[in-house]
């Protein structure tokens, strides 16, 4: 751990993101206002002027050595305290960064982005009135995004929009998510509800819970009913949707379809199968007959060693089995995933992963970088697992950019984590036109996600002011079965009071 001593003492919220200024380059560190022991001193000093001016400075010593930054940035009009705070906080990222790159020679790319979207920040500015060029600008400048980073931005809200060519109004409408929270086992990096199967199976939890997600999508499809509400897109997900069986997705398929309003004018209905050993032809079957042929056939590595490492108990040549057997059944969208940065794994196998998903060229790719989830196995046992250097994911991710392009993928999505492995990013590839409508709303934040099941969140966004309001169905299957009639009903209060109903 790094200890960097501070010269005074300073909000939370601001230490926070100071904090995370510095875990872009060291591992793990602390800002400490009094402390004997520190590797690193840096001393602050802003001011915010009448004229709305911010005006910053950082002064780090280490070792001897003394890097300097001073930045000002001139605002038209006065803000309200909590938006003097943020500019305080964001020209005080600006010079700590500064120092930071000075001293460890580091760039990021992403500038001063931390906890924030990057494509809703420039949907943000596009709204405003803001041109390309001015956005640009400003996120070089004042974010300090490198030239890369934003024309990967721009291209992006390109696609965007010829997608969802009503994206900026499409917040009176509402997309649904229904989690499965099962899976055949669970990925030593995966935070996501996913609960063997096999053992809940035997408790009889698996029956109780698709019982009591049968009545939560009744209930909240009267609701929408009655309330005339247009969905837009349906995203099965869990866990691993495709782990019950063929019989119980196909009732579960036949509830949601009876319950919604208008199911024809739905635009996407997604079911993630992204285990390859949980899908059957007779669930393949199963999805055909509701017309489902959007569908994800997620390998993560082409290295059967990886996969064993990190608990997926499938082998390479399932996953490319499972892949041709879902085309030949007639899956005409189909999503692959790939993980950057895996335990053991460096350019060779990256490699190979790209060459083996060139031979199937699905629809939509979907490149993630590890990221160290607070409560995963591969978080919990880090020692255990050793994975790529900053250099070789930022490459591994070049790989990735080169390969899409020569390809005719085009890319639709992003979004990033906290102890991203580089500081890198996650990008959702596509084929021209086969983009996932629910991944972009999501991800935009530009529409309410009504959450059913288990671990379900849904996220209310108001369609006037963007505020949001969100809501967690339990994680736990034993925890749902016992509370998913209030969350039914605080979920029905949340929508009355955000449609004045």
């Amino acid at each position: 751990m790094k200890i960097i001593k501070i010269n005074q003492k300073y909000p939370e919220d601001w230490i926070r993101v100071l904090n995370h200024m510095a875990n872009l380059f060291f591992e793990d560190s602390k800002l400490k206002v009094d402390t004997t022991e520190a590797d690193m001193e840096v001393a602050f000093n802003y001011r915010v002027d009448a004229d709305f001016s911010v005006h910053t400075s950082a002064v780090l010593d280490m070792n001897g050595t003394r890097y300097t930054n001073d930045y000002s940035i001139q605002y038209e009009t006065d803000a309200p305290e909590r938006e003097r705070n943020i500019r305080i906080k964001r020209a005080l990222s600006h010079v700590f960064l500064d120092v930071l790159e000075q001293l460890t020679g580091m760039h990021q790319q992403w500038g001063i982005l931390t906890g924030v979207r990057p494509t809703k920040l420039y949907h943000k500015f596009r709204k405003d009135g803001m041109s390309d060029t001015e956005i640009a600008e400003v996120l070089q400048r004042d974010f300090r995004l490198s030239e890369e980073k934003v024309a990967l931005l721009q291209e992006i809200v390109a696609r965007q929009l010829v997608t969802i060519p009503d994206l900026d109004d499409i917040g009176k409408g509402i997309s649904i998510y229904i989690g499965i929270p099962f899976c055949p086992t669970k990925c030593a990096y995966c935070t996501f509800p996913a609960y063997a199967i096999g053992s809940n199976r035997k408790q009889g939890r698996v029956t109780t819970f698709l019982d009591g997600l049968h009545i939560e999508l009744r209930e909240m499809g009267k609701w929408l009913t009655e309330n005339n509400m247009k969905i837009t897109s349906i995203y099965w997900g869990g866990g691993t949707p495709t782990s019950i069986e063929a019989e119980e997705m196909d009732a579960l398929y036949q509830t949601m379809y009876e319950s919604f309003p208008n199911p024809e004018t739905i635009r996407e209905v997604t079911v993630e199968a992204g285990r390859p050993d949980t899908i059957t032809p007779e669930k393949l079957e199963v999805l055909k007959k509701w017309g489902i042929d959007r569908i994800s056939v997620n390998p993560q590595s082409y290295t059967d060693e990886t996969l064993k490492a990190i608990g997926r108990h499938h082998t390479v040549q399932e996953t490319i089995d499972k892949f041709w057997l879902a085309r030949e059944s007639g899956m005409n969208n189909i999503n692959m995933d790939l993980i950057i940065g895996l335990p053991n794994e460096g350019i060779e196998e990256f490699q190979h992963s790209l060459d083996e998903t060139a031979k199937m060229q699905p629809e939509s790719l979907t490149v993630h970088t590890l990221s160290f989830k607070r409560a995963s196995e591969m978080t919990r046992n880090k020692d255990k697992y050793k994975v790529a250097d900053r250099d070789t994911v930022a490459e591994m991710m070049r790989m990735a950019e080169v390969w899409t392009k020569e390809n005719d993928y085009v890319p639709y999505y992003l979004y990033r984590q906290k102890n991203i492995l580089g500081n890198l990013e996650n990008v959702g590839y596509s084929k021209a036109g086969e983009e996932s409508i629910y991944n972009i709303v999501i991800m935009e934040e530009v529409q309410t996600i009504l959450g059913v099941g288990c671990g379900a969140s849904s996220k209310f966004v108001d369609p006037e002011t963007g505020k949001i309001t969100q809501f967690h169905n339990p994680k736990d299957p034993a925890a749902y079965i016992l509370t998913f009639e209030e969350a039914i009903e605080k979920k029905i209060e949340l929508l009355d009071d955000l449609y004045n109903i």
